[in-house]
């Protein structure tokens, strides 16, 4: 059995800003997963005390955006990122908070296309409109500059870090690239699925 993310005790506050860095391969992934409850831990808890119900955690308190972008084929860009408010059952506001997080990455002008028609980089940042559409208490970002050059994967992570603070959000964003931790307050490290922390960090 190949342990994806080796035990570790952590710890989440509302207003943490955390890069997790290490290679492809090294369990980033699966630790934003654990943390999203999108994968049952085989052994330990992972717990949301301020965020009640494991039940109820997405979207309204926990919302992810995967390394892919995984945008609903048949949806254009604005449905797609409305999709969270929809669930919600906030349907009155959902075209128009989805344009204002389009319009946060410079998508608006994308509005109405559907994803196919979208470049790799374009696809992205609308996936991380979607999981921002709900203003969460955390947001779990997987690489989300993957696909973007270095200028606009800068200026996406500072739109990121803005909307963060505005919104009292925990910003959790896995990634290989420094460049991107060095904008984050704290830098876990993940190395063979070990999480490592700067200090005593892992429960909001």
């Amino acid at each position: 059995m190949i342990e994806a993310v080796k035990p570790t005790s952590c710890t989440i506050r509302a207003s943490d800003r955390i890069a997790v860095m290490g290679p492809s391969g090294s369990g980033k992934s699966t630790l934003l997963h654990l943390l999203a409850g999108l994968v049952t831990p085989t052994a330990g808890e992972v717990e949301w005390p301020a965020l009640g119900s494991a039940d109820d955690l997405r979207p309204k308190s926990i919302s992810i955006a995967f390394q892919a972008p995984s945008l609903v084929p048949f949806l254009n860009v604005t449905e797609n990122v409305a999709l969270p408010l929809f669930v919600l059952g906030r349907a009155a506001d959902a075209k128009r908070l989805a344009t204002e997080e389009l319009a946060r990455f410079g998508l608006a002008d994308l509005a109405d296309k559907l994803p196919e028609e979208l470049s790799g980089g374009q696809a992205q940042r609308a996936a991380l409109a979607r999981a921002m559409v709900s203003r969460p208490r955390v947001l779990l970002a997987d690489e989300p500059t993957g696909q973007l050059d270095q200028a606009t994967a800068g200026a996406a992570i500072a739109t990121l870090l803005a909307w963060a603070q505005d919104a009292g959000t925990a910003l959790i964003v896995a990634t290989h690239d420094a460049a991107v931790a060095k904008h984050f307050e704290s830098v876990w490290h993940m190395d063979h699925g070990t999480l490592g922390l700067p200090t005593k960090e892992c429960v909001q």
